[in-house]
């Protein structure tokens, strides 16, 4: 890794730009994100269509991203794929507006999402080029919380669209943020660098010719994934059976009482705590067991869901939905640092694309299974359940044995 000192202008350059890009990204999709489900309403759509609708969009985010993971350590270049996919996301939500019948929306949250995945793994493998590993949770945090911040902006300007002119001015405002989302990736994001060495192991080339350094075998052993990726993963597996779309979220709420309009201020409060604790969640793992701060996470959803679960009143579905954005800030950032801690540098986009892969594949399973027991068994066990899972994969994680985030010198001297 080059000296601090020779990368630390362009590091704070091209972590201010991903956290300006997500900022506007976020913005764009939370205008719309909490004032779906009533649009769907209004179409004649319910639960069972908007689980569809979150499922096969996360679904097809899920095979992007494992695509993209792939690929993302067998390029050299992984810019044209950022900005490609900030550009097709924000190119179609607009279309929100014209939208007739829900199977509309499915095919734009569709190409929203195919979008995503595609250029997630590359983004987050050239911030982990862009900063020392011992400040790489506070840089996750930093761009978390720049994004967790347009979600607040999203949703107050949704509010203020909504009081004045309807839903569909919404979607049609988002094309703005979206447009400067774009703008500021093409001109603002720079190439990350990386060495021969890199690329002919992540190609697998140096394993046909292995030097007196090292032998083919230690190159092969440093292409696999290690136990301990494994295990954290098996955990996420767990947990995200539970972690619905937060769609149904926002249905709970209105089915409790709380009116339509406000719909978009419950994603205000949610993103408000997110954005204040994700950079010192990051910052603190850099310090702490990331581990634990997840596990923490985890234990806060379950509260969460089992709050929902009871709605014993609106007021706490309002606090509920306060310390739901705690979860997030401990989680989010925090696990895609622990999950580049557990692999060697060559192949991080391999880890990160199976990590996005199998988080995305059980949102699916998962918003499909709360639509169902929503509709079978009423409103609370949907949420009982997830809180349960919540609670073992918190267990699970703090099981996972600490495995080397790196080789032994001699391994990757290549």
């Amino acid at each position: 890794m080059p000296s601090s000192a020779g990368r630390e202008p362009s590091s704070a350059r091209d972590i201010f730009a991903f956290g300006t890009t997500s900022f506007l990204n976020d913005t764009a999709s939370e205008m719309a994100y909490w004032v779906l489900p009533a649009f769907l309403a209004s179409l004649g759509a319910g639960p069972a269509q908007l689980g569809l609708i979150e499922g096969i969009a996360e679904s097809v985010a899920s095979f992007a991203k494992l695509f993209s993971g792939y690929l993302t350590d067998r390029i050299d270049r992984r810019k044209p794929v950022v900005v490609a996919g900030y550009a097709v996301a924000n190119a179609v939500k607009p279309l929100l507006a014209i939208a007739t019948a829900w199977w509309h929306i499915l095919l734009i949250r569709f190409a929203d999402r195919l979008a995503k995945g595609v250029r997630g793994t590359p983004r987050d493998v050239m911030v982990a080029e862009s900063v020392p590993k011992n400040r790489l949770g506070s840089a996750y945090g930093l761009i978390q919380s720049m994004d967790s911040a347009g979600a607040i902006a999203g949703p107050l300007a949704a509010l203020f669209l909504l009081s004045r002119f309807g839903i569909r001015s919404v979607f049609r405002a988002a094309a703005i943020p979206g447009a400067l989302c774009v703008l500021v990736a093409l001109l603002g994001i720079r190439e990350t660098k990386r060495t021969g060495a890199t690329r002919g192991a992540a190609s697998g080339a140096e394993s046909k010719k292995p030097s007196a350094t090292c032998s083919g075998r230690e190159v092969a052993a440093s292409l696999r994934l290690p136990a301990s990726f494994y295990f954290v993963l098996v955990a996420v597996t767990l947990f995200s059976l539970g972690n619905s779309s937060d769609m149904f979220l926002v249905l709970r709420a209105q089915n409790v009482g709380i009116r339509v309009a406000l719909a978009p201020l419950l994603g205000l409060v949610f993103n408000i705590t997110y954005t204040l604790a994700s950079w010192p969640a990051g910052w603190l793992s850099d310090h702490v067991s990331r581990r634990l701060l997840a596990s923490v996470g985890y234990v806060i959803f379950a509260a969460v869901y089992f709050v929902f679960g009871r709605a014993p009143s609106t007021l706490a579905i309002w606090i509920a939905m306060a310390v739901y954005g705690f979860y997030n800030a401990l989680t989010q950032p925090v696990l895609k640092a622990l999950v580049v801690d557990t692999v060697n540098e060559k192949v991080r986009g391999r880890a990160l694309g199976i990590y996005f892969f199998v988080t995305s594949l059980t949102t699916l399973a998962a918003s499909l299974i709360t639509g169902e027991m929503w509709k079978h068994f009423g409103a609370a066990i949907p949420f009982y359940f997830s809180a349960a899972l919540a609670l073992a994969a918190a267990g699970l994680l703090q099981g996972a044995r600490r495995g080397k985030a790196t080789l032994p010198l001699r391994t990757q001297t290549i």
